[in-house]
């Protein structure tokens, strides 16, 4: 019987990199089914399908960050309270956390199947394509509450230290992904639609082998009809949950907002930077789960109250995944045009993808310290900080940046005229830069060390 890791003991390189790798494993597995599913959708179906897939990534992610954010708070409080040995109101969260997160997934699907085509012709996305967006897109959205069920139940085994269970089902769904892309795209040729199934049902699988293991396996989780809401945990759930999910939200409309920019370059830029970003996802993946092993890592160590560990958890963190940033960033300035190939034979698309590394890829490293530290704030239950954080490094610079460097602006009638899609590309190391420096000055100012313990202080009002 599985019950959970203790991230309170033990030298904080070892505990950090035990937990990351786990995660970082099952998300190249993620990752490499994103590649197979777009590689298999370009070459098969086409760019106008690969450009549709690109373009429904950020919508969903817009849609779902309420419920990414609910997860994260309630990794958080379970982090803290095992941390602080209070096993019963675990249980109390892990209830609490999956009735919000599906009640909450039950009605973000509906809203976004019922407006998913005036949202793609909102985004300037080409007319003629908006039908084959709209069908991949509506497909995921009806497997998403499998989706939100595997994801509640990996924070929650997460937040107990425990990071290597989640691989397992991970992998198990990942190559039912990929096998369901080559049977109903290749095999059956039922176009974009193929790849969407095959994707809700990676979904189902996952979901099911989790419910089975923890039910028979784990002396803390259960997932049945027995479970009970608790009101004042709730109330911690969404006090720390809602500045995360404004965080995911403000990224995400971020991302729909430049794909509305990319959008008025045409299909080529379109499908060349969903290739690209394709392999994106693979450099920022070591940084963005290191940052997550930080949470879970200074939410146990938190709630048992030991600072100094955090501190030395936090300097371990950094050395390396800034090693492991500067080391991908040489690769893809190296080999971009055979990274973005595996997606597309069109010169004009793997061109663009190129572009884009060149301006993007020698700054992975600042991301990785950007992100380490919000690891960091968000582990003590300070979510407000790093979605602050993200306003300002999103929205004031980004976006903002994008627009004037590549698009020529009419104040009078307001008009934009795309005109240099590579000078885009810019905008977002600008806004990594910015957001680093926000974040390493409030570490080293050390107002983050005087956050209310949400453990320790639970039943205070």
């Amino acid at each position: 019987m599985r019950r959970g890791k203790d991230l309170t003991k033990g030298h904080e390189a070892k505990v950090i990199v035990k937990f990351a790798i786990p995660m970082m494993i099952g998300n190249i597995f993620q990752q490499f089914y994103n590649v197979v599913d777009s590689a298999i959708v370009g070459k098969f179906v086409g760019k106008e399908a690969l450009a549709a897939t690109g373009v429904s990534f950020p919508v969903l992610f817009a849609i779902n960050s309420v419920i990414i954010g609910f997860a994260m708070g309630g990794m958080i409080l379970i982090s803290q309270f095992y941390g602080a040995k209070k096993i019963d109101k675990v249980k109390q969260t892990a209830d609490t956390m999956q009735i919000l997160m599906l009640l909450s997934a039950l009605v973000l699907t509906v809203v976004g199947i019922s407006t998913s085509h005036y949202l793609f012709r909102a985004l300037n996305f080409p007319e003629e394509n908006i039908h084959i967006a709209v069908k991949y897109f509506n497909i995921l959205m009806f497997g998403n509450v499998l989706m939100f069920g595997y994801n509640s139940m990996t924070a929650m085994l997460r937040g107990l230290g425990d990071s290597q269970t989640p691989l397992y089902f991970m992998i198990i769904s990942n190559i039912v992904n990929v096998v369901g892309d080559l049977v109903f795209v290749i095999v059956f040729k039922w176009g974009i639609e193929g790849a969407a199934w095959a994707t809700v049902f990676s979904y189902f699988v996952a979901y099911a082998s989790g419910v089975i293991y923890l039910n028979k396996k784990h002396k803390i989780i259960r997932i049945n009809f027995k479970i009970k809401f608790n009101k004042e945990i709730y109330r911690k759930i969404m006090r720390t949950g809602l500045p995360t999910s404004g965080q995911m939200l403000l990224v995400s409309l971020g991302n729909v907002l430049f794909f509305m920019i990319i959008n008025m370059f045409g299909t080529n830029v379109i499908a060349g930077y969903t290739a690209a970003g394709r392999i994106n996802a693979f450099a920022i993946m070591p940084s963005m789960f290191f940052a997550n092993a930080l949470t879970a890592f200074t939410g146990q160590n938190f709630g048992a109250g030991k600072i100094d560990r955090i501190k030395r958890g936090i300097r371990y963190t950094l050395v390396i995944v800034i090693g492991i940033s500067l080391v991908i960033s040489a690769v893809s300035l190296v080999f971009p045009a055979s990274l973005i190939g595996l997606f597309t034979n069109d010169a004009n698309v793997v061109q663009i993808g190129v572009e884009y590394f060149y301006k993007v890829a020698p700054f992975y490293f600042v991301f990785a310290v950007m992100f380490a530290f919000n690891g960091l704030y968000r582990g003590i239950g300070d979510t407000l900080t790093p979605m602050f954080f993200t306003l300002i490094a999103l929205w004031i610079v980004r976006f903002p940046v994008a627009v004037l460097l590549s698009m020529s602006v009419s104040l009078y009638p307001l008009h934009f005229t795309p005109v240099n899609p590579n000078l885009l590309w810019w905008s977002e190391p600008l806004g990594w830069t910015v957001g680093m420096l926000l974040a390493t000055t409030y570490f080293v100012s050390g107002k983050w060390q005087k956050k209310q313990n949400l453990a320790v202080n639970f039943d205070r009002k």
